[in-house]
């Protein structure tokens, strides 16, 4: 294990591995390379060693919002030193800087509350929540800003307007409230002390994980081993067609991140309402035997929700999935509602049948869905007195019998392989409402079977 450099007292120990902190060293090394005023010794830099205009801006330049920038200086000059006076310093040392990218980096949930305190104010003591939500809302974009500087949004694009994408606020607000707050006196008042802090990042893996991607992608440390499943998927539209998602880059992040890990890594769009039309014959065809989807609808209202099929879907009379399942909302809040093991009404698809429904739902019954979308395409309902008995899962919608314009359906992980030779060969996969009219009435596909050479052969 590497250790830092210290002049006297006790050493610090780090818990980078050699090669590692040989690469912290060596962007201390370059931030602090500025040439040295008489009264500063040993080497330290200043918050002007991160300022864009400065020699060093390749380590940091504009990838990072101001106000990000100066917590992360705040942070490292406020960090106590073993056997050294207890005040901010002026600059950053190299064992205040090893220290702090250490314990933010590599550091246990105490050590890291630490940093996140330091970060949010240099004074000694508790923080207020309203700080603590600060803090997270600057985090949300950092992540957000440096992705797109960095230009790591893998082909997802951010939604234009004034001020900072509303689903930064959303995500943030969604990391503020596992914050478990006690007191009687107004939630953003409360005092938050290092106790609380440290339960807030334990349950809330992703304030350690968007502080890990701000160093990583703010610094550009490629050496720095991070085991972190990709944030952001990447993004699949066939023929590379004009296509604004539903979803803005957060709420890709949130999503993708309750996925199996598997399966966070890519996400290829098979049906869009708006380049496929309004047709649940369409949705029918596009969507069947394509392995693992995220569905996403917004209702004329404005809240956006869907579910995540952990299966296949198939058009069938019964309940299909495992509880791998889950329903989700990203607007007007972001929340995961997962199985609660009652039953396994998980995933149903039906189109043709007269004594049963025909449409697309998950969790809950026949007529009482936690989601909905019925073959009248355009109508949907989301059921849940109080809540819906699968997934636990509120009202997603704004109404309860709700409309739609917007309708995307995502295959997530690697196709299934047997589907894309069938697609290369079948001329009915070129017509899927075709196909799933086939489906739909029952008659069999005969040639299929006929068709189909074992790849082996």
């Amino acid at each position: 294990m590497g250790n830092s450099r210290s002049q006297s007292g006790p050493r610090f120990c780090s818990q980078f591995l050699p090669r590692e902190q040989a690469e912290i060293d060596g962007l201390f090394d370059a931030l602090s390379s500025e040439k040295q005023r008489p009264d500063t010794s040993p080497r330290s830099f200043s918050l002007r060693a991160f300022s864009p205009v400065c020699p060093q801006q390749s380590h940091l330049g504009e990838a990072l919002p101001p106000e990000m920038v100066t917590r992360l200086y705040d942070g490292m000059r406020s960090l106590d030193l073993p056997g050294k006076a207890k005040a901010p310093s002026e600059s950053v040392s190299r064992e205040q800087f090893t220290m702090f990218m250490s314990h933010l980096l590599k550091g246990s949930s105490e050590e890291k509350s630490l940093v996140i305190m330091k970060m949010i104010s240099a004074t000694e003591g508790p923080v207020k929540a309203r700080e603590v939500q600060k803090f997270t809302e600057d985090l949300v974009g950092s992540v957000v800003h440096v992705l797109n500087f960095r230009q790591e949004l893998r082909g997802w694009t951010q939604k234009r307007g004034p001020g900072p994408p509303p689903g930064v606020q959303v995500l943030a607000a969604q990391l503020f409230s596992e914050m478990e707050l006690r007191g009687s006196e107004e939630q953003l008042d409360r005092d938050c002390d290092r106790a609380v802090i440290e339960d807030w990042v334990f349950r809330a893996p992703h304030v350690a994980t968007f502080l890990s991607v701000v160093i990583h992608r703010g610094f550009l440390l490629p050496r720095l081993s991070l085991d972190l499943a990709p944030l952001v998927p990447e993004r699949h539209v066939d023929q590379e067609r004009a296509f604004q998602s539903i979803l803005d880059v957060p709420s890709v992040i949130y999503v993708n991140a309750h996925l199996p890990r598997e399966q966070r890594h890519r996400w290829h769009l098979l049906f869009s309402s708006e380049l496929h039309g309004h047709s649940f014959a369409q949705l029918c065809g596009r969507i069947t035997h394509q392995g693992p989807c995220v569905l996403l609808l917004e209702d004329r209202d404005g809240h956006v929700f869907g579910g995540f099929a952990s299966c296949s879907w198939e058009v069938k009379p019964q309940f299909q999935g495992d509880d791998r399942c889950f329903l989700f909302s990203t607007s007007p809040r972001m929340a995961v509602y997962t199985s609660t093991g009652y039953n396994d009404h998980y995933m149903y698809l039906n189109h043709g049948q007269q004594t049963i429904p025909n449409g697309l739902g998950m969790g809950g019954q026949h007529n009482y869905f936690g989601l909905w979308v019925d073959v009248d395409f355009g109508k949907g309902h989301s059921k849940a007195k109080p809540k819906c008995t699968t997934y636990h899962s509120p009202q997603l919608s704004a109404q309860e019998d709700f409309r739609f314009e917007k309708m995307e359906v995502w295959a997530v992980g690697e196709a299934p392989g047997s589907q894309q030779a069938q697609r290369s060969r079948s001329v009915l996969a070129v017509d899927p409402e075709a196909q799933a009219l086939l489906e739909i009435i029952g008659r069999p596909r005969h040639s299929q079977g006929l068709r189909d050479v074992p790849e082996d052969e």
